[in-house]
């Protein structure tokens, strides 16, 4: 088999500073300048600034003179071609003036996205230490483990997927069914790339953001990807914990009911914040830590903290007695390893504030020793919303949905995120190019709630012409949190794409809508052809909680990619549990981008059992005749090709907020 053959830059130095994804895409964008511009396909100097700022490739914040400005110092002659290498040039040095995104989360995003590319060693040396100590007993990894944090050996490891797979079912026990890891001795190209697409499509499906990542960047061990998305994989193990359903003594951070709405709201770093601070006042911390850097810096609130939750570890030296603060972090840490907390800094990397780590400490310390009261408050609201499993669960397919589609704020919670309507314009804009008008659009932050609701009244207006069933919707409905609504809205959002996505498929030659009935025959199609005698009568038909159907329906379309050993005869709960586990995990290392769950598969939920149907039909009609998947370096960076499991009823013609609250 031919193998990978990137973009490739004769710099070395600019080749490292974008990925294969990156490179892809700019370069897209680049042929498409040149034949704008016609002239034999040549795109003058003179003409370079007004071309990227009309494709929007200028850094935030910059002026047309600025931009032209930046193009003189790099270029004397104005009638001189711009050549790929050149134009990269320009886009390096707009998007270093004009800074990242804004991003609330901590998971790392910009790990993934930003173009100057560094690493931190302190977090190398903190997750190596981590992945020494969860995985040090796994009889695969043995003969790596433990790494060595003095060298690169983590990147080494991570070329053939393994660790980073067993990495993700350390976060999140069970998300990956590790029968259908590639584990032999020696990988060819062709496993290890299925291991780093099931390591990719995993990742996304437990909430990392790896929009700027492909399997090739993986292959290749670039330390600042790899280390990017450890280090979100790992603070989504220690976060895993930190939300009021998991833990909800956490209740006794609040005092009433508008209170607990505003906690569940709040992302895992924010609610970590307000416990340090409730168990700070207990010892009498006149400071209020806002950060996991400045104000930790000095390391008083640790020692307060500590001594608040573990006073019987601590000794008369610690804490303002201390007046050196590295002297004062080396005696915090000790008395966390009398805690029996795993260190995830240094004394040095508390004084140089380092927030990744510092979160990870303080997420650690969390896990260990919250020091909340057993006994809970009688708050009635708390109940109703933390028993409302189907609105949780649908609330967590759009927010994985959406953070895959690479939106520019990492989305926590979309019943909070999303009312001021900048985030669903975007997703809007990923599903349907070109159908927001940004120029009535407000970009946050906004204090004028009238700002949100102009937002919010845009999206009711674009979902009305993409036929969504809207009726008596406004967009004050969507700025208030209606929850009802927003679900309603992001599953026609999520039907639009999927639909849309088919519609466009190569096989599809007319022009016709594409249905659910193409879909069901479509899969009936292809088993029948198979010689197998499987069948399935609809989504909602019961016998697919076996798992057979679509086992036998992947490996139709791929022969390779399912181990019948493997597979049960799904005769009793057990049996079907590890079969659906099984399709899910196979499905993804093919390629498909889906965020459902085994119990999916056994309740047959009939929309996700129509979009895993569906995620498949796309993967297999992108399938390259020639069978070189690696070329295709599993696109994670394309949004718009993303199938999920969105919420696509039998009847995808007639999806109304009447449809979607009968059925739930």
């Amino acid at each position: 088999m031919a193998g990978f053959v990137g973009i490739l830059v004769s710099d070395p130095w600019l080749q490292n500073q974008f990925t294969q994804v990156e490179l892809r895409s700019l370069k897209s964008k680049f042929m498409a300048m040149r034949d704008l511009r016609g002239g034999g396909g040549n795109l003058k100097v003179q003409d370079l600034a007004a071309e990227m700022s009309r494709l929007k490739l200028t850094g935030d914040g910059l002026g047309e003179q600025e931009q032209e400005s930046f193009v003189l110092q790099l270029f004397s002659d104005l009638e001189a071609h711009v050549d790929f290498e050149a134009f990269l040039r320009v886009y390096l040095k707009m998007q270093g003036h004009g800074g990242g995104r804004n991003s609330s989360s901590a998971f790392l995003k910009a790990a993934t996205t930003t173009l100057l590319h560094t690493i931190s060693e302190s977090e190398k040396a903190s997750y190596v230490a981590h992945i020494n100590s969860y995985l040090g007993g796994d009889e695969l990894l043995k003969g790596h483990l433990p790494v060595d944090p003095l060298t690169d050996d983590l990147f080494e490891i991570s070329k053939d997927g393994i660790l980073l797979c067993k990495l993700i079912n350390v976060a999140a026990p069970g998300t990956i069914d590790e029968r259908a890891i590639n584990t032999k001795e020696m990988l060819n190209p062709w496993e290890r790339n299925e291991n780093h697409t099931l390591c990719l499509n995993s990742a996304k499906a437990i909430g990392c953001t790896v929009v700027n990542i492909g399997t090739q960047d993986l292959v290749e061990g670039r330390p600042h990807l790899v280390l990017g998305l450890i280090s979100q994989i790992i603070k989504i193990q220690l976060l895993a914990d930190v939300n009021l359903k998991k833990t909800p003594q956490l209740v006794e951070l609040v005092g009433d009911s508008m209170e607990v709405e505003e906690l569940l709201s709040l992302p895992p770093e924010k609610i970590l914040l307000r416990w340090m601070n409730f168990q700070l006042k207990k010892g009498g911390f006149v400071r209020t830590i806002s950060n996991f850097s400045s104000d930790v810096k000095d390391a008083e609130a640790y020692a307060c903290l500590l001594n608040v939750l573990a006073p019987e570890h601590s000794i008369k030296s610690s804490g303002k007695t201390v007046k050196d603060p590295l002297e004062r972090a080396k005696l915090v840490l000790e008395h966390a390893d009398r805690m029996g907390c795993k260190r995830y800094l240094t004394p040095k990397d508390i004084v140089d504030g380092l927030p990744n780590l510092n979160l990870a400490f303080v997420a650690h310390i969390f896990q260990k020793r919250n020091g909340l009261s057993s006994k809970m408050k009688q708050i009635p609201i708390l109940d109703a919303t933390l028993d409302d499993a189907q609105v949780s669960r649908e609330e967590r397919v759009f927010r994985l949905w959406m953070n895959s589609l690479g939106a520019s704020t990492y989305i926590n919670n979309v019943f909070d995120d999303l009312r001021d309507g900048w985030l669903l314009l975007e997703a809007i804009d990923k599903v349907s190019p070109g159908v927001v008008s940004w120029k009535f659009a407000n970009k946050p932050p906004l204090r004028m709630p009238f700002k949100k609701v102009e937002n919010c009244n845009q999206v009711v207006r674009i979902g009305k012409q993409l036929n969504f069933s809207l009726v008596n919707v406004a967009g004050n409905d969507i700025v208030q949190g209606n929850k009802k609504l927003i679900l309603a809205f992001l599953w026609q959002l999520m039907r639009c794409n999927i639909l849309q996505l088919l519609k466009n498929l190569k096989f599809n030659s007319c022009e016709k809508e594409i249905t659910d009935a193409d879909i069901l025959d479509w899969a009936n199609i292809r088993v029948k052809k198979s010689g197998r005698q499987s069948r399935m009568e609809s989504f909602k038909d019961k016998t697919l909680s076996n798992g057979i159907f679509f086992l036998e329906l992947l490996s139709v379309v791929d022969p390779r990619v399912v181990n019948w050993d493997l597979v049960t005869k799904g005769q009793n709960e057990e049996e079907r549990k590890m079969n659906a586990s099984y399709i899910i995990t196979v499905a993804r290392k093919l390629g498909c981008s889906i965020f459902l769950l085994p119990e999916d598969i056994l309740e047959v939920n009939q929309k996700m059992m129509l979009t895993l149907t569906a995620s498949i039909m796309y993967w297999h009609s992108k399938k390259p005749t020639d069978d070189k998947l690696l070329a295709s370096d599993n696109e994670t960076g394309s949004s718009t090709e993303t199938i999920s499991n969105s919420t696509v009823d039998d009847s995808a013609s007639e999806s109304s907020t009447d449809d979607y609250n009968g059925s739930r």
